[in-house]
């Protein structure tokens, strides 16, 4: 199992010197890798909460951190596929060189309608939508000249170098949905849950994806399963990632049996740290950081 950990990237707590704090530490600790997540924009009174209120972007955020750090790995959950791929490729590509090779990029179809629509991008067939996008960012870190004409995206005979070094970043791909767990085993290098998974069904999305590895062919054990943990330091709590720290580490433990091979642990998306003052989110998201290092 491979322990990773959400930078301050919401809310009030997420300064910039938090945010180094955080990074430095957890590389010094031994975490795998460091993660963000993308929300572009928050429709005016829409009830999602304060996770998704005030968000810094995840790429520049990774960049960022990507030169206070040494070891680290820095990886994204999600960015979804209301940006042009081209650029997006462009982006991946510098920062995967930057960084060392570093970089994990997950990819989301996207779910809020508003943010296609500031993006001047349709809202529909999103899933096939999403394979062509993959199909883009692939062809752009491999092809020497890039040709793409497809249903949604076009792209006319060119160069589009560098070429990521070492090499591309490893794709996942989220979703819950049958359709988009075949997706992720077809398409990716491994699938990411989100922060509104059902966790005691983890095991069945395992197990349909590397079912559909072992027809085509795949190795399923280079596949990742990436857990979002939204974890939350309380006294009691039911839900898994939730309650005191053996209760966490317990919960680890679980999903590592039910063939979950990453779990990062997510503090933005608790409530009382996203809305609490900085100085005291940060004192309990270090005494989180320490308590639950790999």
């Amino acid at each position: 199992m491979r322990i990773g950990f959400a930078v301050p990237q919401s809310g009030p707590w997420a300064t910039p010197e938090n945010m180094r704090r955080i990074a430095t530490r957890a590389d010094e600790l031994g975490y795998h890798e460091l993660w963000t997540f993308q929300r572009l924009l928050y429709p005016v009174g829409h009830p999602m909460g304060p996770t998704y209120r005030s968000v810094h972007d995840p790429l520049v955020t990774l960049a960022h951190l990507s030169g206070a750090t040494a070891r680290i790995g820095l990886a994204v959950a999600v960015i979804n596929a209301y940006v042009q791929p081209v650029l997006l490729a462009k982006q991946l590509a510098t920062l995967q060189t930057l960084s060392g090779g570093r970089l994990t990029a997950g990819i989301g179809l996207g779910w809020l309608p508003e943010e296609f629509e500031a993006s001047g991008v349709g809202f529909e067939r999103r899933g096939r939508r999403g394979e062509e996008f993959v199909e883009v960012l692939r062809q752009a870190w491999t092809d020497d000249v890039v040709e793409h004409q497809g249903e949604f995206y076009r792209v006319p005979p060119a160069h589009i170098d560098p070429k990521p070094v070492p090499g591309p970043p490893p794709i996942l791909l989220g979703g819950t949905a049958e359709v988009a767990l075949r997706r992720a085993a077809r398409l990716a290098d491994g699938w990411v849950s989100s922060s509104r998974e059902d966790l005691s069904a983890i095991a069945g999305r395992v197990e349909l994806i590397t079912s559909v590895l072992a027809e085509s062919g795949r190795d399923a054990g280079a596949f990742r399963f990436v857990c979002r943990g939204v974890t939350q330091v309380r006294d009691g709590g039911e839900r898994p990632l939730t309650g005191s720290y053996d209760k966490i580490r317990r919960d680890v433990e679980a999903l590592a049996a039910s063939g979950v091979t990453d779990v990062f642990h997510d503090l933005n998306f608790d409530h009382k740290i996203v809305t609490a003052d900085p100085k005291e989110a940060m004192r309990r998201a270090e005494e989180a950081l320490e308590a639950l290092a790999p």
